[in-house]
């Protein structure tokens, strides 16, 4: 009976154990709050973990474990398993990407913006350069063209952004520095701030984060139709957490992209449906530019796209490559091929 009983008891050990060494957990790191931004990462949780009975969770910290522009660092070390972060906070670290933050790229919708930045996350240069950082592409965090936000009197034409100070990172910078104005890149945290503070005349965000961050507030109008061009923000995984999963987890893991891109699509929807709104109880002038002044804007702007191809060239990237493949995946999304 005592050896009966004390198999049982091992036996019981056993499985406990096993179930405890199956059981995965992950940390993510993001920043700011809960916003239309990080729904993907919150619903790619939920669905991971109904998908594996809980044995395989992810906790996600919004500024807990790392600021936002440290987080590939903290990739690259291991400090955390995954980590969103966007291109132009550290470009030298993430410089094939960056060629989805040109200006004037001439996407549309979020739809299209998906497209491009799936296509070019799955090209071999973009892969080998976050390898560097022991990261793997797992997701984009698609965003609608920003726009700005601003204080005084509404800059609506091309000579009113000389000497203009604004917040922007990435292309978007260059794309302002190109008609006169003054970038600087602060972080989107920093933002408010900055524009409350009177360090920054403008504020480039897309719209969640104009709310998210408090910038909106501080606003007296709002370029409607301006569309410089966005941001590229990834969601990335430690290559060495990525391939310790059992088979079972990172299938998981990987049918559960599409499912939260999805629903990140669809709750950013209702936003956008309702952002009218949102300038009306705020008091916000709703800014239309002309289509001589938007042209104006683009014909300055453009030189910057065979700049960049030039520079990364010159860095052994194939950026005419990554350039085309940009245009023809919008192409083609446009033709709904």
């Amino acid at each position: 009976m005592t050896n009966m009983m004390g198999r049982v008891a091992f036996a019981a050990l056993a499985t406990a154990f096993a179930t405890e060494a199956m059981a995965v957990e992950w940390n993510a790191s993001l920043w700011g709050q809960r916003r239309a931004f990080t729904e993907h990462v919150e619903k790619l949780a939920e669905l991971v973990e109904e998908k594996t009975d809980g044995e395989f969770t992810i906790n996600i910290s919004y500024g807990g474990l790392s600021k936002n522009t440290e987080n590939l660092d903290g990739i690259s070390i291991g400090a955390f398993e995954m980590a969103q972060f966007c291109a132009g906070y550290h470009r030298d670290k993430n410089r094939a990407i960056t060629v989805l933050e040109l200006p004037f790229l001439g996407v549309e919708n979020l739809e299209q913006e998906v497209a491009v930045s799936n296509a070019v996350y799955a090209h071999p240069a973009v892969a080998e350069e976050m390898s560097q950082w022991n990261a793997r592409m797992l997701m984009t965090s698609p965003m609608p063209q920003y726009n700005l936000v601003g204080t005084g009197e509404p800059r609506d034409e091309l000579a009113d952004f000389e000497g203009m100070r604004v917040r922007a990172t990435g292309g978007l910078g260059e794309a302002f520095a190109a008609v006169g104005g003054v970038p600087t890149s602060v972080t989107s945290s920093e933002a408010y701030q900055a524009m409350e503070s009177g360090v920054v005349d403008t504020v480039a965000f897309a719209q969640h984060a104009h709310l998210s961050f408090g910038t909106i507030n501080e606003a007296d109008w709002w370029t409607a139709n301006l569309n410089p061009g966005t941001v590229n923000c990834p969601v990335v995984v430690n290559i060495d957490a990525y391939e310790s999963l059992s088979d079972e987890h990172r299938e998981a893991l990987d049918s559960s992209v599409s499912e939260a891109i999805d629903y990140y699509l669809e709750n950013y929807g209702e936003l956008l449906a309702r952002w009218d709104q949102v300038l009306e109880e705020r008091g916000v002038n709703k800014v239309m530019i002309s289509q001589d002044e938007l042209a104006a804007f683009r014909e300055v702007a453009t030189p910057i796209h065979q700049e960049w191809i030039d520079t990364m060239s010159a860095q052994g990237l194939p950026a005419q490559e990554l350039y085309d493949l940009v245009n023809s995946t919008l192409e083609e999304a446009k033709s709904g091929s």
